[in-house]
């Protein structure tokens, strides 16, 4: 197509830039042919105007569209060039953190300067088995397709790194080898893979130094061969070195250091066996202070020289010899401080006794003064004679360090030596995989001889690399029939030419060292003369006469001539090496010792005046008659036929390619410096291998990938049946050039560019298609617009109109009542005016009125209360008056009359004193005497009546008297008292004075407390004030404290809840850790008893050669050596050793020590899972242990089961007489059911007393003649058979058999055990019974006890009721029990009912197999024998027996029986036609008849070879899906049987009575229990192998590359490294291909019978395959991180969601195991822009860790241009939010982890009595019991 087309308006291009080399722009104009000018605008916004080249006229490159931008191949870019490849490199390395990409077979590796999680064994696993092109780029996908190569090819390869100084070769080819040793693993347990290892400290040590651009920079280069044997393990490996810089050890330029080995020794020094090397520190010897930078940041050289000494001993590098190295090292260091002092211009000499050289000849254990002499001296040979001449100081300084150069070299070529002696493989090498570590292309200010060198390996590579990129491309296009044009590429032929063809520079270089007046000048003007002007590649400097440009691939090269003579002799005088030579140290000999046979690489060192100098390491052999002359050969010769020697081993091998770059020259992590990474691009060749592939096709789609990424560009009718031919006519319309494209066979082919232009048309139609969408639908949107607003503005005029009409309405309204409100104002207030004047005047009349007639009334009421208080005041004046004069009137006759008294009374006293005056008064008193008497008797009864009135007065009186009398004492009291008062009075007045006194004084202070108590109160109320103030705050803080601690009290709860939640759950981590660990350590075992068992297998084959008349070993007896892991009683652990020497000396080259370390390892974790067992049955059934009995019954071994036999039939009669007994005291008690009989005391009760009073004793002299029994037994046993025992029969019997003196004795002995053991089984059942009748009676005579002690309690209760209440009690107490009475009758008849029911039913199957086995009979029987035998009746009570749920079989048919249902049975047949489970339960059928005989060795013997028969089926059978599962069914139903039949009460409870009684009875076989616990979990642990082996090919491709939903994801343009598509072809894996795997495993596990629970766990170890898987796959692939992906994998998930559910399995944990998944798709679709985003990142993805997280937004990227990248920025915000949370760093899940399963107990309800033994399993030599 034509350049206008492509640069058009908004096409971005590149412009060359001087100091980011290339810029993006963008036209701002379409170009049109003949424009010279360009106008564009910098991605700044600057305009610009590009002037083109007027004579080329050539256009700025292009730039590729977006989505291109940040691929994983280069050569998938459209546009290949320069600035393309510079701007995706730079956008992985910065914005996605992405260190590798690849150039087509190229893998370029930008150093990070920073230490990468992508390295760990996951990764190593993730790219294990993966094609290259299907994870991102990376050096293990390198490895792994050079592994793959080799072992598909059968051909060796070669990996290839190459690079600057520090950019990272060494660590690169360190990765791959750690890869190879990974993955590949040893052949033998040398651990070959560890040495290869540990040959990289040694080297690094000895090889590597800081320079100013890396601080281990490889000063060397090698090649190493790992070597493998026919299964590709790692049996070996050899190194070969190149061009080792020996300059280094004499002198170091600024900020530089000699090799790292000589500053360990100095951090060592202090060491004591480095005493004797008289070391200090660095800054002391001048060879290691040069640079003046001795110490690394962060590197430890003490601790570096520790693991060089370490490397050294794994490596077999003795201590002596190390010792050696260190002593010469030591030595080198010593000898550069020897200092010359000069005696003239042309001599020199060493002082006298100086110590730098003393202590280099006693180190070197040398001649003092040999060594000085002709470190001073030097011996010239003429034709005729030799003599000795002196040298001056600066020709001794440079002979002095060329032999320190010579001695490291040669010390540097023993050492390698030595390590490839001990890397050397035992075996036959079948292939290996070569690492080159070689130094890349070199250009400094000043170049010498060592960049010549260095660039001239480069250029041979160059060579080799593009004839190599060259022929892919041509197979590529054979392969594809595409005609083959030839590509014009860089061929650089003719600059090697220029350097090592015949009159090259190589040759004059050589020649000119063999002048004896040759110079650099002199070799300068030679090549001037040879080469100027005849060879474009060489050119001379403008300003130089002694210097050279060359025209390399990357670079023009200008060499300095100065010294290239000087390091291409490499001059070392002889006469030194022969005093070294004669050395009594033993080492230093050796290492001259094949100078004279084999070309030293070493051997010639450059004088050492330049910084660097490198020499050829490796050399190749020399014919023997040349010694002398390869002696002399220079070091460019040396190292052009080295160079050869690595071209042909390179040419033979498949190359691989690894590019280093180093992005800058500070060490800065993630920078990136354009100027640098160019320079470093182009003199790598990755730009040579773009222009190769831009010269031809570079752009390649399958027709599939064609079709669905274009087929927005078709129209329906071109859409055609053939997608080969739809294609074809799509591109002839589409690009009309047919030259831009070829139609291969498979792949079309395109020309660079274009990609770009197709892109551009589906981004033109996508966008046209785009903009026609946005118009309709911003048509549609502003048509509902323009309606909606039509809608809203009718509806708003209406609105408004009717507003307004109502408005108007209330208006007219408004004015009307305004007018009647008027009128009805002014009336108002009119009226209430004249109301206001009428009241005003009504109250005014009233008041007026009232005042007056209140004045009247006032005048009234004055004037009538005069009159009153006149009245009153002269009736009190009258009444005064009148008591005046009363009281003296009745003064004056008081007076008056008390005169007249005393007058009186004078004359009767004198009358009294005359008789007359008696006389005269008796005159007259007769009658007054009658009348007096009369008087007298009227008074006598008038004395009467006053004398009882007197008696009554007197009786008052008397009361009242001495009321008076106490009223008289208490006057006198009070008298008293007043008199007391007055005396107190006196005293109270005095201090009634003082106290007013003190009254005054009390006011005035008083006044002044007042005063002082307002301003206290003041105050005070201020402070109460401030207080309440201050209250209130502390209430309110108060409230608020108790809200806080209210909340913190809930936040403690909370957290404390959350505590113990992630306490529980940590210990249940924990606990599933520990089943972890137990488990990986089971799987450990199995493994080693695997491989245990494959070397015995390998050993019985070596040692059991086939020979006449040579007996196979018996089967049995392998089954028994592996007894002894299960045995719960004997373990013959101390049997093995000797059971495993007896092969061993018939075979003596077996590896006896891999053989010993195997049997240590198998013994260690016998012992390990020994604890682990006894801690797990510690925590898991405590609960069960608790309740065991507190003695357990000793388990019966060989002489305690005879002695047992002889017991029981001793008391064989004794139990039937007691059980006769006890019959009859049951007969006894069950007749005379009444109180009277179980009372104390009664006749009954006295006879059981006394029966088992007797029984008692009995039983004591029993237990006597037990012991006594026992021990005379024991004697005889151990006399026959002193060290044999019974737990073996069939050794037993052999040992017996033997014993010719005794075999009666044995048959008797052999008889007898078997009846003892018949016996034993009779009592055991006999005495079960007795003790459950015993049992009963016993609680028949505590419930008769009973009953009679409440007969007595009622009877004392009724005695004392009156007889009514008595008679009535009675009656109620007899209704009572006849009540009770009937209801246990009741209960009884019914069980008997059941009992009929259940035998009516028997008897019917019974009859009916009664009737089929008599029909099987008559079958069975010939006519005659009917005829001639007679039909007996058939006894049908008999053949009605009611079986035990056991099964017998002889000894000697165990063999068959595991034969039969173990190692021959088809589990399909089983699962389809039977019932589930059906071996396990026959095998435990089987064990219940031994133990129920009581036979140990039975028990153990079954068990034994169940378990081994189960192992040998799944070792066979192991891959086979059906049979695991099968298995691991049936032992999961045995291992429930075992403990729901254990007589635990814990596992019991379950049962029925029935399964109660079909307990095991003899043995307990909890130790087996665990067995099988171990086995389960082994036979688990393999399931999930399978699972994953089957589901590993299908995840990838149908979780991720499967186009679930068609049409949501496109196809991206990719490169060489063609990934697989994700367009699904035919036999590609697809979602559905999963889930009908996933049906298929559900249905067979259920149709094994396998527990619900064991099934849920092993869903969720497949959902969690499936994540982990998906995930890691995700998070190594670039091209699956997109917005349309996670759409497929969310949409695959809930697919596998509704399997989940269809199966009833959402609560199996499955689920879970998909959450990271979930959130990596969630993460993938949701935006990613702002800090919300982030934060609801960050909250969402909490199953994720942070390096997932922001690996996943580093990887994500757009597929259409319309999506959107992540900018750096946010991933940064998401690192910042995210740098808080603690989880694992690791990147990738580990797809192998197992959960740990449990096996719940789950009892079955099946009864063992009616499982049938089908004829189909062949165990007819099986009885039912």
């Amino acid at each position: 197509m034509a350049a206008s087309e492509l640069y058009t308006k908004y096409a971005r291009v590149w412009i060359p830039d001087p100091e980011e080399v290339w810029k993006s722009a963008e036209l701002l104009k379409d170009y049109k042919p003949g424009d010279k000018v360009l106008q564009l605008r910098l991605e700044e916004g600057k305009d610009l105007e590009y002037c083109l080249d007027p004579k080329t006229k050539e256009l700025p490159p292009l730039r590729n569209p977006d989505i291109l931008v940040g691929e994983n191949d280069l050569t998938a870019l459209s546009y290949l060039h320069e600035p393309a490849v510079l701007h995706n490199l730079k956008v992985r390395f910065i914005d996605s953190k992405l260190i590798y990409t690849y150039c087509g077979i190229v893998l370029v590796a930008i150093n990070p300067y920073e230490q990468l999680p992508i390295y760990g064994e996951d990764i190593i696993n993730a790219y294990s088995g993966q094609n290259m092109g299907d994870m991102d780029p990376h050096i293990f996908a390198v490895a792994e397709e050079a592994y793959k190569q080799m072992a598909r090819d059968e051909r060796n390869q070669s990996i290839i790194v190459s690079g600057e100084s520090g950019a990272g070769k060494t660590v690169s080819a360190k990765y791959a080898m750690r890869y190879f040793a990974t993955v590949s693993g040893s052949a033998s347990e040398a651990n070959v893979e560890e040495k290869v290892l540990a040959s990289n400290p040694i080297m690094e040590s000895i090889g590597n130094a800081k320079t100013t651009r890396n601080d281990n920079s490889s000063r060397f280069g090698k090649y190493i061969e790992i070597g493998f044997d026919k299964r590709y393990r790692i049996i070996g490996a050899n190194m070969r070195t190149y061009l080792l810089e020996k300059s280094r050890v004499v002198f170091q330029a600024e900020e530089e250091r000699n090799y790292h080995i000589f500053y360990q020794l100095c951090a060592s020094a202090a060491l004591p066996e480095f005493k004797t090397l008289r070391l200090g520190n660095a800054n002391y010897f001048h060879y290691t202070k040069q640079g003046g930078s001795p110490v690394i940041d962060g590197v430890d050289d003490a601790k570096e020289m520790v693991n060089t000494r370490q490397a050294c001993t794994l490596l077999g590098i003795s201590d002596s010899y190390q010792m050696g190295i260190f002593r010469i090292l030591a030595g080198i260091l010593h000898l550069g401080n020897v200092e010359f002092a000069s005696r003239d211009s042309d001599s020199c000499a060493v002082p006298p006794k100086h110590e730098p050289l003393t202590i280099f000849c006693d180190l070197m254990g040398v001649e003092y003064e040999e060594m000085a002499h002709w470190l001073c001296h030097r011996k010239l040979a003429t034709a005729t004679e030799t003599y000795i001449k002196p040298i001056s100081k600066l020709h001794a300084i440079n002979a002095r360090d060329a032999l320190a150069k010579h001695i490291y070299a040669n010390l540097f070529n023993w050492i390698v030596d030595h390590v490839n002696k001990a890397l050397h493989a035992t075996v036959k090498q079948h292939s290996f995989i070569g690492v080159l570590d070689i130094y890349g292309f070199e250009t400094f200010e000043i170049n010498s001889f060592e960049q010549f060198c260095i660039n001239y390996a480069n250029e041979k590579l160059q060579q080799q690399f593009n004839m190599h990129v060259f022929k892919l491309e041509q197979e590529e296009y054979m392969k594809e029939q595409i005609p083959w044009t030839l590509i014009d590429f860089y061929d650089n032929q003719p600059c090697i030419n220029l350097i090592e063809a015949k009159m090259g520079i190589l040759d004059l270089l050589d020649e000119e060292c063999k002048m004896p007046k040759g110079s650099d000048d002199t070799w300068a003007q030679k090549l001037y003369n040879t080469h100027l002007n005849k060879c474009a590649l060489f050119e001379k400097p403008r300003l130089s006469n002694k210097a050279f440009i060359i025209k390399h691939f990357a670079d023009k090269v200008e060499y300095q001539c100065e010294g290239f003579l000087e390091k291409n002799k490499d001059t070392v005088y002889e006469e030194q090496i022969k005093v070294l030579k004669s050395s009594k140290f033993k080492l230093l000999p050796e290492l001259f010792q094949d100078e004279e046979k084999v070309l030293s690489p070493t051997s010639a060192t450059p004088s050492g005046r330049v910084p660097l100098s490198r020499t050829a390491v490796k050399p190749a052999k020399a014919r023997p008659g040349q010694a002398s002359k390869e002696h002399k050969k220079t070091v460019g010769h040396q190292f052009r036929n080295s160079l050869h020697l690595l071209m042909e081993t390179l040419n033979a091998t498949t190359p691989h390619y690894v590019r280093c770059i180093k992005p800058n020259d500070f060490k800065f992590p993630f920078t990136f410096d354009e100027k640098r990474a160019v320079q470093q691009l182009r003199a790598c060749g990755v730009l040579e291998t773009i222009r190769i592939s831009a010269a031809g096709f570079p752009s390649r789609w399958t027709y599939q990938e064609f079709f669905s990424r274009y087929r927005v560009l078709m129209k329906q009718r071109d859409v055609l049946s053939d997608r080969k031919q739809t294609c074809k006519n799509v591109l002839e319309k589409l690009i009309l050039d047919k030259d831009k494209y070829q139609f291969g066979k498979t792949k079309i082919f395109f020309r660079a560019g274009q990609v770009a232009y197709l892109e551009k048309i589906r981004a033109d139609k996508l966008r046209a298609a785009c903009i026609r969408i946005q118009k309709t639908i911003r048509g549609w949107l502003m048509r509902k617009k323009y309606v909606r607003m039509r809608k809203a503005a009718i509806t708003i005029q209406r609105y408004v109109r009717g507003y307004q009409a109502r408005c108007y309405a209330k208006f007219l309204r408004r004015t009307r009542a305004a007018i009647t409100i008027q009128k009805f104002q002014r009336m108002y207030v009119v009226r209430k005016r004249y109301q206001c004047m009428r009241a005003a005047t009504i109250a005014l009349q009233a008041l007026l009125r009232g005042y007056m007639a209140r004045n009247k009334y006032q005048m009234m009421l004055r004037e009538h209360k005069s009159i009153i208080i006149q009245k009153h005041v002269r009736g009190w004046l009258a009444r005064v008056h009148y008591r005046r004069t009363l009281k003296a009137i009745v003064y004056l006759q008081c007076c008056y009359r008390r005169m007249m008294a005393k007058r009186e009374l004078k004359k009767l006293k004198i009358e009294a004193r005359s008789v007359e005056r008696y006389k005269k008064l008796h005159i007259g008193l007769e009658n007054k005497i009658m009348q007096l008497q009369r008087k007298i008797d009227e008074q006598n009864k008038e004395y009467k009546s006053l004398l009882e009135k007197l008696s009554n007065l007197e009786i008052t009186y008397s009361t009242e008297t001495e009321k008076l009398r106490s009223d008289v004492e208490r006057l006198r009291m009070s008298e008293e008292e007043a008199k007391n008062a007055t005396n107190r009075v006196l005293s109270l007045q005095e201090e009634i004075a003082k106290l007013r006194k003190e009254l005054h004084q009390t006011q005035s202070e008083k006044k002044t407390i007042e005063e002082w108590a307002d301003k206290y109160k003041h105050e005070t109320e201020q402070l109460v004030s401030e207080l309440k103030e201050q209250n209130t705050l502390l209430k309110t803080e108060k409230d608020e404290l108790n809200r806080r601690i209210h909340d913190q009290a809930r936040e403690i709860t909370e957290t404390m809840e959350k505590k113990l939640v992630e306490e529980t759950k940590q210990l249940e981590l924990d606990l599933n850790d520990e089943r972890l660990r137990y488990q990986n350590l089971l799987n450990e075992f199995s493994r080693l008893e695997e491989r245990y068992d494959d070397l015995k297998d390998e050993m019985n084959l070596m040692v059991n050669i086939p020979k006449p008349g040579h007996k196979r070993t018996d089967s049995t007896h392998s089954s028994n050596e592996s007894e002894y892991t299960f045995s719960s009683e004997i373990t013959e652990a101390e049997d093995l050793p000797v059971r495993m020497e007896e092969p061993s000396d018939k075979k003596a080259p077996l590896d006896m020590s891999l053989f010993l370390k195997l049997q240590k390892r198998v013994t260690e974790l016998e012992q390990e899972k020994q604890s682990l067992q006894d801690e797990l049955d510690r925590k898991e059934e405590q609960a069960l242990r608790a309740k065991a009995k507190e003695e357990e019954r000793p388990p019966i071994r060989g002489a305690e089961l005879e002695y047992e036999s002889l017991k029981r039939q001793e008391l064989e009669s004794e139990n039937k007489k007691l059980k006769n007994e006890l019959n009859e005291l049951q007969k006894a008690l069950t007749e005379t059911r009444s109180p009277e009989v179980t009372a104390p005391g009664a006749p009954a009760y006295r006879v059981l007393l006394d029966q088992l009073t007797s029984v008692s004793e009995e039983l004591e002299v029993r237990k006597e003649e037990v012991l006594i029994l026992r021990s005379q037994l024991v004697s005889q046993k151990e006399a026959i058979q002193p060290k044999n025992t019974m737990t073996d029969s069939a050794i037993l019997l052999e040992d017996v058999q033997k014993m010719k003196d005794k075999g009666e004795i044995a048959q008797a002995y052999i008889g007898l055990k078997e009846t003892n053991r018949l016996l034993e089984s009779q009592l055991q059942s006999q005495k079960k019974s007795h003790e459950n009748e015993l049992e009963s009676l016993r609680g028949e005579i505590q419930s008769l006890k009973e009953e009679n002690n409440r007969q007595q309690q009622l009877l004392a209760q009724n005695l004392q009721l009156p007889p009514e209440a008595r008679i009535e009690a009675s009656l109620q107490h007899e209704i009572t029990r006849l009540t009770n009475e009937n209801l246990d009758l009741m209960e009884q008849l019914e069980k008997q009912d059941k009992t009929v029911r259940k035998l009516k039913k028997q008897l019917k199957v019974f009859a009916k197999k009664i009737g089929e086995l008599e029909v099987g009979q008559m079958e069975n029987i010939s006519p005659g024998q009917i005829i001639d035998e007679p039909i007996r009746p058939v006894n049908i009570p008999r053949k009605e027996k009611d079986f035990q749920g056991m099964l017998e079989y002889k000894k000697e048919d165990e063999q068959k029986l595991v034969k039969n249902l173990i190692l021959e049975l088809k589990p399909r047949g089983v699962a389809v036609n039977l019932i589930p489970g059906l071996p396990a339960y026959i095998l435990f059928m089987c064990v219940r008849h031994a133990d129920y005989l009581n036979d140990d060795q039975k028990v153990r013997s079954l068990l034994t070879s169940t378990i081994n028969g189960i192992k040998k089926v799944l070792k066979k059978r192991g891959d086979d899906f059906e049979t695991v599962s099968f298995w691991l069914s049936n032992t999961c139903r045995f291992l429930h049987c075992l403990k729901q039949y254990s007589g635990e009460e814990g596992f019991m409870k379950h049962n029925t009575p029935r399964q109660n009684e079909h307990c095991l009875t003899n043995f307990d076989l909890a130790e087996y229990r665990q067995v099988l616990s171990d086995l389960a979990i082994q036979i688990y642990q393999q399931l999930v192998r399978v699972l994953e082996n089957i589901l590993q090919p299908m995840i990838v491709s149908g979780m991720l590359e499967h186009e679930t939903i068609q049409g949501v994801s496109g196809v991206k343009p990719t490169g060489l490294r063609k990934r697989t598509s994700s367009i699904a072809d035919e036999g590609t894996y697809t979602l559905d291909s999963i889930i009908r795997q996933l049906n298929s495993f559900h249905s067979v596990m259920c149709q094994h019978g396998m527990d619900p629970e064991l099934i849920k766990q092993v869903v969720k170890q497949m959902f969690y395959i499936i994540g982990a898987v998906t995930l890691n796959n995700l998070l190594l692939r670039k091209d699956m991180c997109s917005w349309s992906k996670g759409m497929q994998i969310r949409y695959n998930v809930s697919q596998l969601e509704e399997w989940l559910r269809d199966k009833n399995l959402m609560n199996s944990g499955a689920k879970e195991t998909l959450e990271p998944l979930i959130q990596a798709a969630q993460l993938l679709q949701v935006k990613k822009k702002t800090d919300e985003d982030a934060e609801a990142i960050c909250s969402m993805c909490n199953a994720l860790t942070t390096a997932q997280i922001v690996k996943v937004l580093n990887l994500y990227t757009p597929v259409n241009e319309f999506e959107e990248r992540v900018l750096v920025s946010f991933i940064r915000t998401i690192q910042m939010r995210l740098r808080d949370r603690k989880d694992s760093p690791q990147l990738l899940m580990d797809a192998k982890h197992i959960f740990p399963v449990t096996f719940p107990f789950n009892p079955s309800s099946l009864a063992l009595e009616t499982i049938q033994i089908p004829a189909s399993l062949g165990l007819g030599f099986i009885s039912r019991v």
